[in-house]
């Protein structure tokens, strides 16, 4: 089980989309569709349909995704990406974002689902958070090097951070920016 920690926390506002997101948004190609990874009420979906991209939102909160029916290219599927099978066979995406939430058993997935020359935007909470407040459960914490390891031998990493923040609240967060090469996928075995 893991956490969706932005309901929880005051940093975690739906309106504006991460800096760090936004920092990299340029990086997807004109066409790529954007797969916003337990989008909560969808403030990157929102942010990718405006620069036209179309996205697909899931959540398994249906009323948070219900806050974005009628946006003009996004869709919404309510899915639990933790209680069953990866939703989405062998689809393959130009983008995926994930914001402050974290399955360790679906990270290959995530990876498995980049389209070559596809960009993985991934941003969440790190170890040294415990000490801070929420979430404070080491299965919600990114370890040192974490999203490094997972897209080792698959992804060519444009930027990475494992920080302490002292702004807008103290945290500690890891984040990466990785495109995906045309190297094998992770097994899914």
């Amino acid at each position: 089980m893991s956490i969706d920690v932005r309901a929880s926390t005051p940093l975690a506002a739906d309106s504006e989309p991460s800096a760090w997101v936004c920092r990299f948004a340029s990086l997807l190609a004109p066409s790529a569709t954007v797969l916003d990874v337990a989008c909560g009420g969808g403030r990157h979906s929102r942010y990718f349909a405006g620069r036209g991209h179309a996205v697909l939102a899931v959540d398994r909160d249906a009323s948070r995704l219900s806050l974005l029916a009628g946006i003009y290219g996004i869709k919404t599927q309510v899915v639990d990406l933790e209680g069953a099978a990866w939703p989405f066979g062998q689809q393959r995406f130009g983008g995926i974002v994930v914001t402050h939430y974290l399955f360790r058993p679906l990270l290959p997935h995530l990876i498995n689902a980049l389209e070559p020359g596809a960009i993985f935007i991934y941003e969440t909470f790190a170890q040294g958070q415990q000490e801070l407040g929420r979430p404070s459960n080491p299965d919600f914490l990114l370890r040192a090097g974490e999203l490094l390891d997972c897209v080792r031998g698959f992804c060519r990493v444009v930027a990475y951070e494992d920080i302490f923040e002292k702004s807008p609240r103290p945290r500690y967060v890891q984040r990466i920016c990785a495109v995906r090469d045309d190297q094998p996928v992770p097994s899914m075995g």
